[in-house]
């Protein structure tokens, strides 16, 4: 895995992204990739990561992978999302939780949260269904 890496980076790739796909991660599993990625010598600021959320581990990840220097994170509105090859995988991390938390950490990400969060009631009612993000969710009904 480390020498595909060096060899895309050699190849001109800007970033690495790598995906969880199944959302089965944990931020153990995030600190082992990174810290094998650091030993064959790629930068931290390469690394990127894709995380879903079947397991609901995705914020945890990226909460773990922020405390190793990632700053480049996928996300979805309202968590939509999932893989074709993978029925069982949840959804994407969704934005609005992303977002949240980087405001409770106080990190500016330049996204309007109250925006998006209208984009993604607006995403689910199109789609007929309630989207599986956390922050939408609780900002619509927030008495529960």
């Amino acid at each position: 895995m480390t020498a595909a890496a060096q060899q895309l980076l050699d190849f001109g790739c800007d970033e690495l992204s790598l995906g969880d796909t199944l959302g089965v991660g944990t931020p153990g599993d995030v600190k082992n990739l990174v810290d094998t990625l650091r030993s064959a010598r790629v930068p931290v600021e390469k690394i990127a990561f894709h995380f879903h959320d079947t397991y609901g581990q995705a914020l945890a990840n990226v909460l773990a992978a922020m405390g190793l220097g990632i700053t480049t994170f996928d996300a979805s509105v309202g968590g939509i999302g999932g893989s074709p090859f993978a029925k069982m995988a949840g959804g994407n991390l969704a934005t609005e939780d992303l977002v949240w938390m980087c405001r409770g950490m106080n990190i500016d990400t330049g996204v309007d949260l109250e925006r998006l969060v209208s984009a993604s009631h607006w995403l689910g009612e199109q789609l007929g269904r309630e989207l599986p993000a956390h922050v939408s969710r609780a900002v619509r009904n927030p008495t529960g």
